[in-house]
């Protein structure tokens, strides 16, 4: 191993510690609960979207 691997090990590693602390300490998803991104003749109106758009 070359001294300039380790950086790439250590975010390695960071990002994969990052991820299974998130999906242990986060409650899951139920997606039948999460609004239809496109709702296109559905008849159901969205209830997400952009932030930054008025209301």
């Amino acid at each position: 191993m070359t001294s300039i691997a380790w950086p790439r090990w250590l975010f390695w590693i960071v990002v994969i510690g990052f991820v299974a602390w998130d999906f242990g300490a986060s409650a899951p998803v139920n997606l039948r609960l999460e609004p239809p991104i496109i709702a296109a003749g559905s008849g159901v109106p969205t209830s997400g979207g952009h932030c930054a758009r008025p209301k």
